[in-house]
C-alpha cells in the first residue's frame, strides 16, 4: 500500500492524512461533511426537546416509528433510492438510534420488508423542510386517524403497551448523546473537514491492521463522522460492507467500558502510521477507563444559540476563541546531560498577554517516545498564534531565569486552521517534536467588567473644573455615581450611572443634598465617553435601559419598574438574604 509523503518537520518524512487516497481508504459515498452538519443540528434539537425525553412520548414514537413510518418508507422506496420526504423529528430521532445498530437495523428491514430501508440524502434546512411538508401531505392519506405530530402526554402514567424493545434498548442508550456535540465550532466546515480527513485514516488503520486490532477506540471528531456515517444505513453497507463484521466487533461504541492499555494501543498504532498524537483539539477520546459514561474532556462552556442580542449596539464587540492542544515528544535516542536536565519549555502569546508564559521542565517529560499533551488551552483569535521557546536555565537554583530562547517555533492561528486536519507538526531542535493542533474559532461569551469612573451630573457630563470651564463656568446639576463597562479588550462599552444626588454645584462647590430613594434612577448607556480634555469627558447619550424605584406593595418589602414597562420585587428574610423574587422580565438582556 503507498501513501504519500509530506514533511513532518525539515527533513522528516511522515505518511500524510492528507495524501489518503480513495484506493488507500475505504470509498465514502456520501456528502457526509454536510450530513455531519445536519446531524448535529437533528442532536441540538432533540436537546432541546424536553418532552421527547419523558417515556410516554419515547414510546409513542417507537410505536409510530415501527407500525406507522417503516411501512409507509418501505412502500415508497424503489430499488435502493429512498423518496424525498422526512418524518417528523420524533420519529427521525428514533429511525438515527435504530441505524446506529447496522447489524440490528440490516436484520429488522429484511425481516419485515425483504430489503434494506435507506434515508434520503438531504443536507439543507429548507430542503428538509419541503421533505417534513411532503411526508405530511403522504402521512394524511395513508393515516388519517393517525396524527402526524406526537400527541402523547409527558406526564401520562400510561404507557404504550406493547413496543419495540430491541429499538427502545437502542433509544435509551443514545438519550444523553447530543451532549458530546453540542460545541459550537463542530458545525463548522473547516471542522468537518478535517474530521473527515481523520475519519478515513481511522477506516484505513481499521483496515490495514485488522488481524493485529482487537479492539479501537474512535476520537470524538472521528466519532461524529462514523455515527453519520452509519446513519445512512444503505450508503454505509455499500463502503463498508467487506469490512462490516471487523467494524462492528472492534469500534468501541458510544458508552462502552474500555480499558487502559486498549487506549494507549489505539494511540500507538495512530502514531505509528501517521507519525503524529492520535488525539487532537475538537477530537479527544471519549471514553473512560472501566465507565460507560461519557466523559467531558472540555472544561469550557460554548453557548449555542441561533440570535446574538448584542449584535444591535456596535460598541459591544464579540470575542472569538479557539481550542488549542499541544502535544510534545521528546527524542529518546538524544543525549541526556546535565544542560539538558536543566532546560524548559515556554509557552507565551504572539501577541498580547506578555506576562503570559507557561513553562515546563525538560525533566517533567517522558523519555519513552511518546506524545504527551503539553498544553490544552482556550486562546483569544486576537492573539494571533503562539510561540513556544526552549530556554537552559543559566543560574543554578533559580527556577525558569533564562535569557535568549535557544530555539523557538511560531504557530499562527490562520497557519493552523490552513493546515490539514487543522493541526501542525515542528520540531524545536533535535530533542523535541511539537504537534499543535485547534478548532476553528467561534464567538465565546461576552466579557465585560465594571471599572469606577468620576461622578457625573444629570446630562452625563464629570463633575469637573475642565467641564465648567468649557461651559463658561455653568454650575452643573445633579450626581450621579458612575461606572463604565469595558469588554474583554479594554474598549468602552456602555456606562452605568445611578443618580444619588441632587441641586446646583459650582466651582469650589457646595454640598450635595441626597435624592429620596424613590429618585435613586439607575440607567445604563450604549456607547464610549466623549472625552473633553485628558480623562475628562461625556457619558454618551444615547440611553438603552432605566429602573427607577418604586412604593412597594402588598408585602413586598422593595420594587422597582424597569424602562420596558416590567416590574421586579424583592422580600428579605430575617438575616438580610433575599429570600424571594418577583417576575420581571430580564430588561438587561435588551440592553446588553
Amino acid at each position: 500500500m503507498s501513501l504519500g509523503l509530506s514533511e513532518f518537520a525539515d527533513g522528516v518524512a511522515a505518511r500524510s492524512l492528507s495524501e489518503i487516497s480513495e484506493v488507500d481508504a475505504v470509498r465514502i459515498g456520501a456528502d457526509i461533511v454536510s450530513a455531519a452538519r445536519r446531524l448535529i443540528a437533528l442532536l441540538r434539537s432533540i436537546g432541546d426537546c424536553q418532552w421527547l425525553h419523558h417515556p410516554p412520548v419515547i414510546a409513542e414514537a417507537i410505536r409510530r416509528y415501527d407500525e406507522l413510518w417503516m411501512p409507509l418508507i418501505s412502500d415508497l422506496t424503489v430499488g435502493l433510492k429512498p423518496p424525498m420526504i422526512l418524518p417528523p423529528i420524533d420519529i427521525e430521532w428514533v429511525w438515527f438510534c435504530h441505524s446506529l445498530n447496522p447489524v440490528s437495523y440490516r436484520d429488522y428491514c429484511q425481516k419485515r420488508f425483504s430489503k434494506l430501508i435507506g434515508k434520503p440524502a438531504i443536507y439543507d434546512q429548507e430542503n428538509e423542510d419541503y421533505a417534513v411538508l411532503q411526508c405530511e401531505k403522504v402521512w394524511v392519506l395513508r393515516y388519517p386517524l393517525e396524527s402526524f405530530e406526537n400527541r402523547a402526554d409527558p406526564d401520562s402514567v400510561e404507557t404504550v403497551s406493547s413496543v419495540n424493545e430491541d429499538v427502545k434498548t437502542l433509544v435509551e442508550k443514545q438519550r444523553l448523546l447530543w451532549e458530546k456535540f453540542s460545541a459550537p465550532y463542530m458545525s463548522e466546515t473547516v471542522y468537518l473537514i478535517a474530521a473527515r480527513l481523520r475519519y478515513k485514516g481511522f477506516l484505513l488503520i481499521l483496515h490495514k491492521f485488522k488481524d493485529e486490532i482487537s479492539r479501537i477506540i474512535p476520537a470524538s471528531d472521528m466519532l461524529l463522522m462514523w455515527l453519520t456515517h452509519k446513519s445512512y444505513p444503505t450508503v454505509y453497507k455499500e463502503d463498508v460492507d467487506e469490512m462490516l463484521e471487523e467494524v462492528t466487533r472492534k469500534v468501541v461504541r458510544v458508552g462502552e467500558a474500555v480499558e487502559k492499555t486498549e487506549v494507549e494501543r489505539t494511540k500507538r498504532l495512530w502514531d505509528s502510521y501517521f507519525n503524529q498524537p492520535y488525539e487532537k483539539a475538537g477530537g479527544e477520546l471519549t471514553v473512560i477507563a472501566n465507565e460507560s459514561r461519557l466523559s467531558k474532556s472540555a472544561v469550557f462552556y460554548w453557548p449555542v444559540s441561533d440570535m446574538d442580542v448584542n449584535t444591535a449596539y456596535k460598541s459591544v464587540r464579540p470575542r472569538f476563541v479557539l481550542e488549542l492542544c499541544i502535544f510534545i515528544r521528546l527524542n529518546p535516542k538524544a543525549e541526556r546531560n546535565e544542560s539538558r536536565d536543566r532546560s524548559f519549555l515556554r509557552l507565551r502569546v504572539a501577541r498580547c498577554h506578555r506576562k503570559l508564559q507557561l513553562d515546563k521542565k525538560m525533566t517533567d517529560l517522558s523519555r519513552d517516545g511518546t506524545w504527551q499533551k503539553g498544553w490544552h488551552l482556550y486562546c483569544e483569535f486576537g492573539t494571533l498564534g503562539v510561540v513556544l521557546e526552549s530556554h537552559h536555565e543559566r543560574p543554578r537554583g533559580i527556577c525558569f531565569r533564562s535569557g535568549k530562547p535557544e530555539g523557538v517555533i511560531e504557530f499562527p492561528w490562520n497557519d493552523l486552521l490552513r493546515a490539514h486536519s487543522l493541526a501542525s507538526g515542528r520540531f524545536l531542535g533535535k530533542q523535541v517534536s511539537v504537534f499543535a493542533s485547534v478548532t476553528p474559532p467561534v464567538q465565546a461569551p461576552y466579557l465585560l467588567r465594571f471599572v469606577p469612573d468620576r461622578v457625573t451630573d444629570d446630562s452625563g457630563a464629570m463633575i469637573s473644573d475642565s467641564v465648567q470651564r468649557s461651559n463658561n463656568f455653568r454650575p452643573q446639576e445633579g450626581r450621579w455615581l458612575t461606572r463604565t463597562v469595558l469588554d474583554h479588550a479594554g474598549r468602552e462599552c456602555f456606562v452605568i450611572r445611578i443618580r444619588v444626588g441632587k441641586g446646583v454645584f459650582k466651582r469650589g462647590g457646595e454640598i450635595p443634598s441626597p435624592v429620596k430613594s424613590e429618585e435613586r434612577i439607575t440607567e445604563i448607556r450604549v456607547g464610549s465617553w466623549s472625552y473633553i480634555e485628558g480623562s475628562i469627558g461625556k457619558a454618551p447619550g444615547k440611553v438603552v435601559g432605566t429602573v427607577t424605584p418604586k412604593e412597594p406593595v402588598e408585602d413586598w418589602e422593595a420594587g422597582w419598574e424597569f424602562s420596558t414597562g416590567d416590574e421586579l420585587r424583592i422580600r428579605w428574610d430575617s438575616s438580610g438574604a433575599i429570600s424571594e423574587l418577583g417576575s420581571a422580565t430580564n430588561w438587561t438582556k435588551n440592553a446588553i
